[in-house]
């Protein structure tokens, strides 16, 4: 076992005997000197690639040779499930050395929580949320609790680093930083991602450039493949177009295997479910609104059985334990190749079995989206992971809490408890001022405490609302007798209906009996059939990215992606090739007018590139208008000679999008902060600016299309 020699005798006496490993594999030994010397870290490997192992082996090592007390070690994760399903390894493992390991999330106990608070355990298990929600409590010592604190793990660091719960963690962590009196090292477990050293410095927050750190990639350290070469991995692409022969496809493919099937949103989950399930397929669901009993019991059915299927959203992408694995089959295409990485690596893990996924397209659309995206993943390219800009609302969310934490906070002292984190120190101060005007916080002597305004808003017990980042849409819950099967939109209660109101959840048909509209619950009954599936999105869409859309394009100028393509799917290429034969250029850009239709700009540039690009343009774009991944509309009067000095004048001053004001309702935390700060905000999120400059760098052709 060359390279773990330092690891404790005891830890390496269990892996050895009591996991019977012959040895450790390569991203564990080399994760051993940088952890054990307390050096900030990214830890890097595909899906099931031995991550948690890597972080606790040398960190229970050092626990045991610097003789840690309390609670030392924070592991956090971005879903309860991942942390329950966590538990019982770190609970063997830190048993080998006497330690103890526990969780603390919204379904754990007062009572669990009580004993954790008078018998710290050495390895917490938890979320951002709830390690704020302790850093509020009046019933956590959070001063005495954390007070032992060395190290933080942050599991699936990726999944935070692309989105505002990023932001939050981060400032999370410094503020505990604050509290602990030290800098605490930092451990990230991640999935493959386009830009490690930038998600590393990023996990740094303040510490970046100031304490040692480095980036653990063992499969990353070999020798790159030849151009070309096209990656592991038994990938089939079909076109089948229609839910009714998805599962078709399903139930009469791979028998007697264990399959995991993603979709895009709930509704499709459970309308595939169901459909499933009629064909006499063993079926399991998981997503967002179905019950945590419920989720349960299908994950654990799942993993017990062998001839079934579960369906899922995004849920189950990360590391969560459903047993091994026959194969994956994803309807239509991932929002991005890092998905479909995750995705692809839950199978394979046995051994003399590859790794493989089943792409079954719903129609035209869902199989460009996926011939584009393979196509990217065959390169070898992946989504570096970017922090969203200007993280305004999270600052206002930051100082609310900061005084629920410490009752009073100086009116020039609170810019020091983030450590100079980038929008949370000196940025901030119009905010501070906004929400003193507004009431959210009050002054007197010098110092800032919470306002009317904060109480009004999120006082409701115990300011829970607070710590929690995201913005969920109002639903209901759906409940049979005493036992919850999950929640609804409750747009499906109130529309108009002929006859039975019908409810889908769970992959089954319910007849609502009764609607408590006081308590949001509403009763229901089994049913046979015919019940509908809903549920309202929150926030904007920012659409495909640049890089995928441009490879859409390629795939419409030939480019097959190198998996095995059905004859379906051949045929459905080809048409499609037909449909948009007038709209594809290798050399550039195009501006088509049909007999009948609008001037439309073929930009095959992503979301936030056609905002960005509609918004700088605005001489000759069509204002208002719903934004798309392939084209802009242009006004009916543009020439070529009006085109050019509209893009010459633009290339120097792009604009940022206009952004929607229900999208601003939809920003949590939105009403805290100035409505043009909430607007910027939004704005710069929505923006693409080296997407809009390679655009505008490309010639542009005016055809017409007279079809």
């Amino acid at each position: 076992m060359n390279g773990v020699d330092d690891l404790d005798p005891a830890l390496l006496h269990h892996i050895v005997n009591t996991l019977g490993w012959p040895g450790l594999r390569p991203l564990q030994e080399e994760a051993v000197p940088p952890l054990l010397a307390g050096e900030d870290a990214v830890l890097l490997a595909p899906t099931a690639g031995g991550k948690t192992e890597a972080a606790a082996f040398p960190l229970l090592s050092r626990m045991a040779a610097e003789q840690w007390t309390g609670t030392s070690v924070l592991y956090v994760c971005p879903l309860k499930a991942l942390l329950n399903n966590l538990l019982p390894r770190l609970e063997t493992y830190t048993s080998w050395l006497g330690r103890t390991a526990a969780l603390w999330h919204g379904d754990v106990t007062a009572g669990r929580r009580r004993k954790i608070l008078t018998d710290r355990p050495d390895v917490l298990l938890t979320t951002p949320e709830s390690l704020e929600a302790m850093l509020v409590s009046a019933k956590v010592d959070h001063a005495a609790f954390f007070a032992g604190l060395r190290s933080i793990v942050v599991d699936e660091v990726h999944a935070f680093a692309g989105d505002d719960r990023g932001w939050h963690l981060l400032a999370v962590l410094e503020r505990l930083q604050r509290v602990v009196g030290r800098p605490v090292q930092r451990v990230g477990l991640s999935a493959t991602v386009g830009n490690p050293d930038e998600l590393l410095q990023w996990l740094q927050g303040s510490g970046a450039g100031t304490r040692p750190a480095r980036v653990v990639a063992p499969h990353l350290s070999g020798p790159r493949p030849e151009p070309g070469t096209v990656p592991s991995g038994d990938i089939q692409l079909d076109h089948v177009g229609s839910v009714d022969n998805a599962a078709t496809v399903i139930a009469s493919l791979h028998r007697g295997e264990k399959r995991l099937v993603f979709c895009e949103s709930r509704r499709l989950v459970e309308e595939l479910g169901e459909k499933l399930r009629i064909k006499g397929v063993t079926t399991f669901l998981s997503h967002a609104s179905l019950s945590v009993d419920e989720r349960r019991r299908a994950e654990q059915a799942f993993a017990e059985a062998r001839d079934c299927v579960i369906v899922s959203t995004s849920t189950l992408e990360l590391g969560i334990d459903v047993g091994d694995l026959d194969r994956v089959i994803q309807i239509d295409a991932p929002a991005t190749v890092a998905s479909f990485l995750q995705r692809l690596g839950r199978t394979g893990r046995r051994a003399g079995t590859s790794r493989n996924c089943l792409f079954l397209a719903l129609d035209e659309g869902g199989l460009l989206s996926a011939a584009g995206l393979l196509l990217q993943w065959s390169r070898g390219w992946v989504e570096p992971v970017v922090a969203p800009p200007e993280p305004r609302h999270i600052a206002a969310q930051q100082l609310l809490a900061l005084c629920l934490q410490e009752h009073r906070v100086g009116d020039r002292l609170w810019q020091d408890e983030w450590n100079g984190l980038g929008p949370f120190g000196r940025p901030a101060a119009p905010i501070v001022r906004h929400l003193a005007d507004e009431g959210y916080l009050d002054q007197d002597g010098g110092m800032l405490f919470i306002g009317p305004e904060a109480e009004r808003r999120f006082g409701h017990r115990h300011f829970m609302n607070l710590t929690a980042v995201f913005t969920a849409p109002p639903e209901f819950t759906v409940l049979h007798g005493r036992n919850e099967i999950g929640r609804t939109d409750p747009e499906l209660l109130t529309e108009k209906t002929d006859g039975p109101r019908l409810l889908l959840l769970a992959g089954r048909s319910w007849l609502v009996t009764y609607i408590d509209w006081h308590r949001k619950r509403c009763f229901v009954e089994p049913a046979d059939g015919g019940g509908k599936a809903k549920w309202s999105s929150v926030g904007f869409d920012r659409g495909v990215s640049f890089a995928l859309s441009r490879a859409v394009r390629d795939v419409l100028l030939g480019n097959d992606p190198p998996v095995a393509l059905t004859k379906r799917a051949e045929r459905c290429l080809a048409e499609a090739r037909g449909h948009f034969l007038d709209q594809v250029h290798p050399g550039g850009t195009l501006i088509t007018r049909s007999s009948r239709g609008p001037f439309k700009w073929w930009t095959w540039a992503g979301h936030r590139t056609n905002a960005t690009l509609t918004a700088s343009l605005g001489g000759v774009t069509v204002p208002a208008q719903r934004i798309n991944d392939c084209w802009i509309r242009l006004r009916e009067d543009v020439t070529p000679p009006a085109w050019k000095q509209t893009v010459a004048e633009a290339a120097g001053r792009l604009c940022l999008p206009e952004v929607d004001e229900r999208a601003v309702k939809g920003l949590k935390f939105g009403e805290a902060l100035p409505s043009r700060l909430a607007q910027a905000t939004l704005a710069a999120r929505l923006a693409d600016f080296d997407g809009a400059r390679a655009v505008l760098d490309e010639p542009v052709r005016f055809v017409s299309d007279r079809g």
